[in-house]
C-alpha cells in the first residue's frame, strides 16, 4: 500500500491549515457563502439539503486498518455514527458541523487521507477494479498506475480548473470490474504479443443526462507513455471543452461532436509533440511505485479446502456466502471477499462506526490489514486464507455484514438522493429498501440469479442507473416523485446503456413493476443458465413492455 513521502504530509498538513482559516472566516462573517463556495468544493465540502456533506478520498478504494478505524472515529465524534461508501470508492459524512471540518481533516491527515478533489471541475479520484492485485484473471496490478496518475494529478496546475469534472478508471482484467467506458479515460492495462505491459485507451464515456460508451482511441499505449498520453487527452479537452453550458461540458460531449476520428487525430497530434518531454515515464520510477503494492506473502494454508467445505456442509447460510461474496485469488490457498454492505431492508453503502472498527480488526488479524472499496459500494478484504473463511463469516455475521447477496438482485447499487442530496427530484433510498425487503429471500435470489438493480435520484446519475441490468431514474413531475425504469445496461467489458421502457411509476407503484419485470425474464429465460442481461439481449424489450403497460405498449 502506497505511504506518503514527506512532500505528500508537508503537501496536507498545508492545505489543511489553509482551510481552517478558510472555515474561520466563513463562520465569522468575513466570507459569504457564494465566496466560501469554491474554497470548500476544493476540499470536498458540498451543501446539501439539511447540512454540509465531506467527501474523504480513498485512492482506487484501498484501506488501511488503522484508515478504516479512523473514518470510524469520525462518523462516532463528528457525524451521526455512520459513513456512507460511494460509486467512485470515496467515502460520505452527510452530517459534519462547518466548523467540525478543519479538525476532521487534520484527523485523516494523520493517517494519510484527505478530502482534496473529491468535488471541483478537477481530476477526480482515480478508481480501479476492488479485486486489483489478488484477482485470479488479472494480466498485472492496476493500482501503481492509479498512483501514479493520483501524484502526477493531485492540484495540477493545468487541469484544476477544467471545463467540468474529469474521472479515471483503471482494470488489469479482461473482466472489466472498474465500468472504465463510462469514464472520461478508461485505461485496460494489458500486454501486447511481445509480453510488454501498456494501455488500452478509452475516452469519452459518461452517465448522467446524456449517457455515453466510450471510444476506443488506442489499442496499446506504452507504459512509459501513460502520462504524456493522458496530457495530450486533456489538454485537447481543456482547449476545446465546452464552458458555455456545464449541461454540455464533458469531454463525452466534445467526442460527439467532434467525431472520434477527428478527436483521435487531434490527441495523436499533441501526443507527438511531447511524447519525449519530461513526461514519459522511467522504468526505474515505475518500479519504485509497484515496490508500494508488493503483495503480501501468502503463507501456504493447504488445509483450507477441507476446512471449507466441512463448515460448508454443516451450514447452508456459509455455503451460500461462499458462493456468493468469495472470488478466486491468484493463490489457491486464499480468495477474496466481498463483505455486503446491502443488507436486506437496509441503506446501501452505509456502515456504522461500530462496523467499521470491527471489519478494521478482522483485516487486521485475518487478511493482512487491507480492505478496499467497490464502485458497487461494498468492502472487500483482498487477501483470506480459504482455511479462515469460517471465521470470518462468523464475524461478520455478528456485526450484520454477512449478507449472502453479491452479484444478485438486492445487492443494489444507490444515491443518497431526496433524503440528502440538494440535486435530487426523488428519493432513492427508501425505494432501495422496499425492493430489498420484497426479493430478500435467498432462495429467490438464487433462482433470479446475477441482476444488477441500481437508482438514481435524479439525471445525473450517481446510482449508475444507466448501467444497471435493471436502473431506475427518479423524476418529478407536477410534484410527484416518479420511476422510470431502464433495461439491459451494462458496466463491464460489453458496456451497454439501458433503454427507458416506458412511462415512471409512482414511489406506490415501482417495487412491484419491478416484481413484473423480474418475473418477466424467469418466464422467458431459456433455463437458468440464461442471465437476466443475456435474456434481456436475446429478446428485446418488447415482452418488458407488454407485461408492464399492457395495451398501452401495444398502442405505442
Amino acid at each position: 500500500m502506497y505511504r506518503y513521502d514527506e512532500f505528500d504530509h508537508q503537501f496536507v498538513k498545508a492545505r489543511t491549515a489553509e482551510f481552517a482559516d478558510q472555515v474561520d472566516r466563513r463562520l465569522a462573517g468575513e466570507l459569504t457563502e457564494d465566496q466560501f463556495k469554491p474554497l470548500r468544493l476544493m476540499n470536498g465540502v458540498y451543501l446539501q439539503l439539511h447540512a454540509y456533506m465531506l467527501r474523504i478520498a480513498i485512492p482506487y478504494g484501498t484501506l488501511s486498518s488503522r484508515q478504516l478505524r479512523m473514518l470510524a472515529h469520525i462518523a462516532r465524534t463528528y457525524d451521526k455514527g455512520y459513513g456512507h461508501f460511494t460509486t467512485r470508492q470515496n467515502l460520505q459524512f452527510n452530517w459534519p458541523a462547518l466548523s467540525d471540518i478543519p479538525q476532521i481533516l487534520a484527523d485523516l491527515a494523520s493517517v494519510e487521507m484527505h478530502a482534496i478533489q473529491t468535488s471541483g471541475n478537477c481530476i477526480r479520484n482515480v478508481t480501479a477494479d476492488h479485486f486489483a492485485g489478488a484477482a485470479a484473471d488479472e494480466v498485472a496490478d492496476p493500482r501503481p498506475y492509479a498512483e501514479i496518475l493520483r501524484q502526477w494529478s493531485s492540484v495540477h496546475p493545468e487541469f484544476s480548473f477544467l471545463p467540468r469534472k474529469f474521472k479515471i478508471a483503471v482494470t488489469g482484467a479482461e473482466r472489466d470490474r472498474a465500468a472504465i467506458q463510462v469514464h472520461d479515460i478508461g485505461l485496460h492495462l494489458k500486454k501486447n504479443a511481445a509480453g510488454e505491459l501498456g494501455f488500452a485507451v478509452y475516452v469519452g464515456g459518461g452517465q448522467g443526462r446524456t449517457p455515453f460508451v466510450a471510444k476506443k482511441v488506442r489499442d496499446f499505449l506504452p507504459e512509459e507513455d501513460l502520462l504524456t498520453y493522458t496530457t495530450a487527452i486533456l489538454r485537447v479537452y481543456n482547449l476545446n471543452g465546452r464552458r458555455d453550458n456545464k449541461y454540455k461540458a464533458r469531454i463525452k460531449i466534445l467526442v460527439h461532436e467532434t467525431g472520434t476520428e477527428e478527436l483521435t487525430r487531434q490527441i495523436e497530434a499533441e501526443f507527438a509533440a511531447i511524447r519525449e518531454g519530461e513526461l514519459k515515464l522511467p522504468q526505474a520510477d515505475i518500479d519504485a511505485i509497484e515496490r508500494y503494492f508488493t503483495p503480501p506473502a501468502l503463507p501456504a494454508r493447504p488445509e483450507g479446502t477441507v476446512i471449507e467445505t466441512s463448515a460448508k456442509l454443516a451450514n447452508p447460510a456459509f455455503a451460500s456466502w461462499v458462493k456468493r461474496n468469495v472470488n478466486p485469488h491468484k493463490n489457491p490457498d486464499y480468495a477474496s471477499v466481498t463483505i455486503s454492505l446491502k443488507g436486506i431492508g437496509e441503506v446501501p453503502g452505509d456502515a456504522t462506526d461500530a462496523q467499521m472498527d470491527a471489519v478494521a480488526d478482522l483485516a487486521e488479524e485475518l487478511a493482512f490489514d487491507e480492505i478496499r472499496v467497490s464502485h458497487e459500494q461494498n468492502l472487500i478484504l483482498p487477501h483470506v486464507a480459504r482455511a479462515d473463511l469460517k471465521e470470518v463469516y462468523k464475524r461478520l455475521e455478528a456485526i450484520g455484514l454477512a449478507t449472502a447477496n453479491a452479484g444478485l438482485v438486492t445487492d443494489i447499487i444507490a444515491c443518497p438522493g431526496l433524503d440528502y442530496c440538494a440535486l435530487a427530484n426523488a428519493r432513492s433510498i427508501s425505494v432501495a429498501q422496499e425492493i430489498s425487503n420484497r426479493f430478500g429471500s435467498q432462495a429467490r435470489q438464487e433462482e433470479i440469479g446475477e441482476l444488477k438493480l441500481k437508482i438514481s435520484g435524479c439525471i445525473n446519475a450517481c446510482g449508475h442507473h444507466h448501467v444497471g441490468h435493471i436502473g431506475i431514474l427518479g423524476v418529478e413531475k407536477k410534484g410527484t416523485e416518479l420511476y422510470q425504469i431502464t433495461l439491459g445496461g451494462s458496466g463491464d467489458e460489453n458496456t451497454s446503456i439501458g433503454e427507458i421502457v416506458g412511462r415512471g411509476f409512482t414511489a406506490e407503484e415501482i417495487a412491484d413493476a419491478i416484481e413484473t419485470v423480474v418475473e418477466t425474464y424467469l418466464a422467458l429465460r431459456t433455463d437458468k443458465s440464461e442471465d437476466f442481461l443475456a435474456a434481456y439481449r436475446r429478446v428485446g424489450a418488447a415482452p418488458f413492455k407488454q407485461a408492464l403497460y399492457g395495451a398501452e405498449a401495444k398502442a405505442a
